[in-house]
């Protein structure tokens, strides 16, 4: 193991960027991928690449056989991120609920009342004006974008930065009836509706819920399908794929 690109892989997960450390395991060559720039001894080839790449999609470690033997990959991905508008009831519980499933939470909310730490201990309070938070924090793949406030004046300005951003998730409290309300004012804005699609509201799978610790499970639920989905099905694919190969070949 080269500490030293092992050093360089770990700073760039805590700066928010995306880093592998690919490592023939023949031979010992290794090189450090950060986006399209490698550092190291190791050629990464298009084949070893591709493979890099699901794995920071996938979120876990892999290898690959090359012509040049088997090549072990270790990702270091940044964080996931959940950032919460309105710091209501649904809130607390949905922030610890991120918090345990290893998100770092921020809570967006220029009300001070609500926004405490004594209501949100041990988590990020935000008191900036939630358009101001957004721009501010720059909501990437890895971030969950959820608004729970039920006040227009603060959910639409957060929502309509978070749709010019790449958040991987974006969820909105509210009824049908209100979500309706909710699209035409964003419209307004000048959004399409293919770009509105990416709200997922009423935020949260279906599952009865009710009380706030309800509804948070039900939004947790939702975050990870998506996140995770994808992944899955992408897995069951290859596996297809590979049995219908070997179904060829004998």
């Amino acid at each position: 193991m080269n500490i030293k690109l092992l050093n360089e892989a770990l700073a760039a997960s805590r700066s928010g960027k995306a880093a592998a450390l690919a490592t023939n395991l023949k031979t010992g060559q290794q090189s450090l991928i950060q986006g399209t720039e490698v550092t190291g001894n190791l050629p990464v080839t298009d084949v070893v690449m591709a493979a890099i790449t699901r794995c920071w999609d996938r979120d876990e470690n892999d290898s690959v056989m090359t012509g040049e033997g088997k090549i072990f990959i270790e990702i270091f991905n940044p964080r996931l991120r959940m950032l919460i508008v309105g710091a209501v009831h649904i809130a607390q519980p949905l922030a610890r609920m991120a918090a345990l499933t290893g998100y770092l939470v921020t809570i967006i909310d220029p009300r001070s009342a609500f926004a405490s730490t004594e209501r949100f201990p041990d988590v990020t309070i935000n008191s900036d004006w939630p358009d101001d938070a957004m721009k501010a924090l720059k909501p990437d793949r890895r971030t969950a974008v959820v608004t729970v406030t039920h006040d227009p004046k603060l959910d639409d300005p957060g929502l309509a930065e978070a749709l010019r951003s790449d958040a991987f998730y974006i969820g909105a409290l509210g009824s049908r009836k209100t979500h309706g309300r909710r699209l035409d004012r964003l419209r307004e804005l000048g959004f399409t509706d293919e770009q509105m699609a990416r709200i997922h509201g009423p935020v949260g799978l279906k599952l009865g819920a009710i009380s706030p610790a309800e509804i948070a499970i039900s939004i947790m639920a939702e975050v990870t399908q998506v996140l995770r989905a994808p992944v899955e099905q992408a897995k069951a694919e290859r596996a297809a794929a590979k049995a219908a190969s070997r179904e060829a070949a004998e």
